[in-house]
């Protein structure tokens, strides 16, 4: 997926599935997204956190994460998409994200 608008969109329709490491989520975050870092999907900690019959749209920084990700739910049956540019394509599309504590997210 390579519009982050369409995903904003659409949001709905899809699981969230953020990958970064603990810090990145907490500096800002997708609201409902799911966080599991990328050495924990790696090691199937998505189980029971992700239902396989949605969709799922795996989010990092800028997508190289993430596409590992996607590859790994594929590979497990997950119909999983890439957000091509992750926060940093959501953050400069405008869309909304926060951080942990509620206050306007940023991209670390």
């Amino acid at each position: 997926m390579d519009d982050p608008r369409k995903l904003f969109e659409q949001r709905d329709h899809y699981q969230i599935l953020d990958v970064r490491e603990p810090f990145e989520w907490d500096a800002g975050r997708i609201e409902g997204a799911v966080h599991v870092p990328l050495a924990e999907v790696m090691a199937g900690g998505e189980r029971g956190r992700l239902d396989p019959e949605r969709p799922v749209a795996v989010v990092c920084k800028v997508g190289t994460r993430s596409e590992l990700a996607t590859m790994m739910l594929r590979a497990r049956g997950f119909d999983a998409e890439n957000l091509d540019g992750g926060m940093e394509g959501w953050d400069a599309a405008g869309l909304p994200y926060s951080a942990a504590d509620g206050r306007p997210g940023r991209v670390a």
